[in-house]
C-alpha cells in the first residue's frame, strides 16, 4: 500500500518504535512512581527520559511543566477545561480542528465563556488584523493551530504572540500537526500552553501525547486520582506534573514516543522538513497540470507542511478515496476532516475534499503513481 494519510496517524512507524515497546513489555512494564523495586524505578525512568526529551522537542526550560496525554484532543481538554473560568473571553478561527471547537463551544453553550472566530483568507491564513480586533477587556486566551489539517498552511504563530502578550493575554497553540513536520522552538515563538499528539509527525504510537503549561500559567485539574506520591493528601497535588497526570499511564505506549524521538533527533526534522517539501512541490506541480483538479492552500512552500487537499470535478471526495483504495491501493483521507468550519467557509461542507498528507517515508515514485491514478479517475468520468 502507498500511505498517504499521516496528517491522520503516520505509518509506517520507525522500526526502532515497535523495537522500544517489546523491549518495554519485557523489561519496564511496571507502575512509576508507585512502587521503589527495581522494575518501578526503570519505568519512572523511561518517563523521566521521554519528558526530558518533549522538553527539549519544544525548547522548554523545565520538563516537569510537560504533561502526558493520551493524544491532542486529551491535552486541549485538559488545557481549555483547566484554565478557562466563568466571563472569559476567548479568540480562536474557523481554521480549527473539533478538538479545539469542541470543546469551546461546550463552555460557551454551558455559558461560562464567550468566543469570537476569526476567519481566514483564501490561502488557509488566519486573519492577524482580525484578532488584534477582536480583542475585549475580558479576552483571557488566544487559541490558534499551528497549522491546518486541511490546507497545510503554517499559521503566523510568531505574530499572534506578540499580539496576545502586548495584551497580556495568553495563547495556545493546537501543534498537532506541525511538530516533527517542522522545526518549532518556544524561544522563537513564546507560547504559553501547547497541545501535540504522539502519533502524527511525532512518529510515535497512538494513545500517547503531551501538553506542554508554561511556569507561569496555572491550570485546575479536572483528572483527579492515585499519583504515587502524597497519598495522604485528599486532594490532588499542585506539584507539576503530578498535578495534571492522574492514574496510571501509558507506560508502553511512552516507550514507543520515547524511541519515535530518538529517530527524529537523529535523522533531524530538518531533513523532514526539506524532504517533504521537494515531493509537495512535485505532487502541486503535477496536479496543477490536470485542468479536472481544483487545489487548495497556498503555493508557498515556506508556509505550508506535507499536505494537499483537492476535488475531481464531477466526484464526491469519499468516491475518489475509495476508488484510489479499491483500485490503486493508496490511502488517503476524504471528508470535512474534523474540521466543519473550513468546508463551510469554502462551500464544500457536502462534498469535503481529498486530502494527501505526507510522510518522511513517502517516496517520489509514491507521488507518481498518485498523480497517474487521479489522472486516470479524472479522465473516467468524461
Amino acid at each position: 500500500m502507498i500511505y498517504l494519510d499521516n496528517a491522520s496517524t503516520s505509518y509506517p512507524k520507525p522500526p526502532i518504535v515497535r523495537q522500544r515497546i517489546l523491549e518495554t513489555l519485557e523489561t519496564a512494564s511496571a507502575n512509576p512512581g508507585r512502587s521503589s523495586h527495581k522494575l518501578a524505578r526503570t519505568t519512572q525512568k523511561l518517563l523521566d527520559d521521554t519528558r526530558y526529551k518533549l522538553a527539549k522537542l519544544v525548547g522548554a526550560k523545565n520538563p516537569d511543566h510537560v504533561i502526558f496525554t493520551f493524544n491532542t484532543t486529551d491535552a486541549i481538554n485538559l488545557a481549555l477545561k483547566g484554565l478557562l473560568k466563568a466571563h472569559d473571553h476567548v479568540i480562536t478561527s474557523r481554521l480549527e480542528h473539533n478538538s479545539v471547537l469542541r470543546p469551546l463551544r461546550r463552555l460557551e453553550k454551558n455559558g461560562l465563556i464567550s468566543l469570537t472566530l476569526v476567519n481566514f483568507d483564501s490561502d488557509g491564513f488566519v486573519d492577524t488584523a482580525e484578532i488584534e480586533r477582536s480583542i475585549r477587556p475580558e479576552t483571557r486566551l488566544i487559541a490558534l493551530t499551528a497549522a491546518s489539517n486541511v490546507f497545510g498552511t503554517i499559521q503566523p504563530l510568531k505574530k499572534v504572540a506578540e499580539i496576545a502578550h502586548s495584551k497580556k493575554i495568553l495563547f495556545f497553540v493546537d501543534a498537532a500537526q506541525m511538530l516533527g513536520a517542522a522545526a518549532f522552538s518556544l524561544s522563537e515563538i513564546p507560547v504559553d500552553i501547547l497541545a501535540c499528539g504522539g502519533h502524527k509527525a511525532l512518529l510515535g504510537p497512538t494513545g500517547t501525547g503531551f501538553l506542554y503549561v508554561n511556569e507561569t500559567v496555572s491550570l485546575s485539574c479536572w483528572r483527579e486520582g492515585g499519583t504515587g506520591g502524597d497519598s495522604l493528601s485528599e486532594l490532588q497535588p499542585e506539584k507539576m506534573p503530578i498535578h495534571l497526570e492522574a492514574g496510571t499511564p501509558n507506560t508502553v505506549g511512552i516507550a514507543g514516543l520515547n524511541a519515535a524521538l530518538d529517530y527524529l533527533f537523529e535523522f533531524g526534522i530538518k531533513n523532514i522538513r526539506q524532504h517533504e517539501q521537494v515531493l509537495t512541490a512535485k505532487l502541486l506541480e503535477k496536479l496543477s497540470k490536470n485542468r479536472r483538479v481544483k487545489l487548495y492552500g497556498t503555493s508557498d512552500l515556506d508556509w505550508r507542511l506535507g499536505v494537499v487537499s483537492f476535488l475531481i470535478q464531477g466526484y464526491q471526495s469519499d468516491e475518489v478515496a475509495s476508488i484510489l483504495d479499491e483500485s490503486f491501493d493508496i490511502a488517503v483521507r476524504s471528508g470535512l476532516h474534523c474540521a466543519p468550519l473550513v468546508h463551510k467557509a469554502l462551500g464544500t461542507d457536502k462534498e469535503g475534499l481529498v486530502r494527501v498528507s505526507l510522510g518522511p517515508f513517502t517516496t517520489a515514485e509514491d507521488i507518481d503513481i498518485l498523480v497517474e491514478a487521479v489522472k486516470e479517475i479524472s479522465l473516467s468520468s468524461f
